[in-house]
């Protein structure tokens, strides 16, 4: 931990703002080698992650983020999490409906997420408030799930492999279109690559000129979700103030359970997202539709803006 406050003491002595934070300015002398250890075991091991240990209880929730990005420095490089270009995220209720189609998942409160994936190599989340009771995080094995449902219902795997129409919630370029299509698996090499986000993919029936899915395709995502609640296929864990969680977004799956908050208490459940790109991923591995992060382009890799919540 003193390595972490000293990387912290030094990163605010001369940054001023915590987004201008590189990995030089956050030295790692020892826990440098870790966290490189922990981004192979990311992108060529178990593709999940654990970290315990932040002293959020003595840190500001300021601190703590700094301290975070710090830590996410030395896997990737940041990476946009929208069109307005925020960095680094928060995942809380920020008064959003469940049924918005144009709402982001971070911006909902209370409501269980399914299994789903974001947009860059590696997800992080770090813990400020756990919130009153429940929102226990889940992960789940997509490698193992597509291998299976390969080798056991081949012509319902050969679906993930087509195109699905995906949302784009609103945040698509001025006068682009409203939607953008993707298959759920795509190989490159030896390597998987799956994107799947079910909600947009239902939601995006409120665009006329968006393609229909067929029932067969229909029938792949539930078979998918199916697995997916499958506990041979996943891993649950409860996250406490200071925690933070690292998945390969391309192998692994996340969703959380419902959960609720008690604002007259202060217990608001908050975390901060951080999406990085990694080296051992570098953009000749991967397909062309996931080397902007987004397929429409319109989410500049350079954008650097924080979150505009106020908390």
């Amino acid at each position: 931990m003193a390595e972490l406050d000293a990387a912290l003491a030094q990163a605010t002595a001369t940054v001023d703002d915590v987004l201008d934070i590189t990995r030089d300015d956050f030295p790692l002398p020892t826990l440098g080698a870790e966290l490189e250890a922990l981004t192979h075991e990311l992108i060529d091991g178990r593709g999940v992650v654990l970290l315990r240990g932040l002293p959020a209880d003595r840190l500001s929730k300021d601190e703590a983020s700094a301290m975070y990005w710090g830590i996410g420095t030395h896997l990737g490089r940041p990476w946009p999490q929208n069109a307005k270009g925020h960095l680094l995220g928060d995942v809380t209720d920020q008064g959003r409906a469940p049924g918005d189609p144009t709402a982001r998942g971070n911006e909902i409160g209370g409501v269980p997420f399914p299994f789903h994936s974001d947009g860059s190599d590696l997800v992080g989340l770090l813990c400020l408030d756990a919130g009153a009771s429940g929102g226990a995080s889940l992960v789940a094995n997509a490698v193992s799930i597509h291998n299976d449902l390969v080798r056991d219902e081949p012509e319902l795997a050969a679906h993930l492999y087509r195109p699905f129409p995906y949302d784009l919630r609103g945040e698509q370029a001025p006068g682009a279109r409203s939607w953008y299509t993707m298959p759920v698996c795509t190989r490159a090499g030896e390597r998987l690559f799956v994107r799947y986000i079910r909600p947009y993919i239902e939601s995006v029936r409120r665009h006329a000129d968006a393609p229909e899915v067929s029932a067969e395709a229909r029938a792949a995502l539930d078979r998918v979700d199916a697995m997916c609640a499958d506990e041979q296929y996943q891993v649950e864990m409860t996250m406490q103030p200071g925690d933070i969680q690292f998945v390969n977004n391309f192998h692994v799956l996340h969703a959380r359970r419902a959960y609720v908050d008690d604002r007259a208490a202060g217990r608001v459940r908050h975390l901060k997202r951080l999406w990085l790109e990694t080296d051992l991923l570098a953009d000749a591995q991967k397909p062309e539709r996931f080397r902007l992060g987004r397929t429409d382009g319109y989410w500049s890799r350079n954008g650097k803006t924080k979150s505009d919540l106020v908390v």
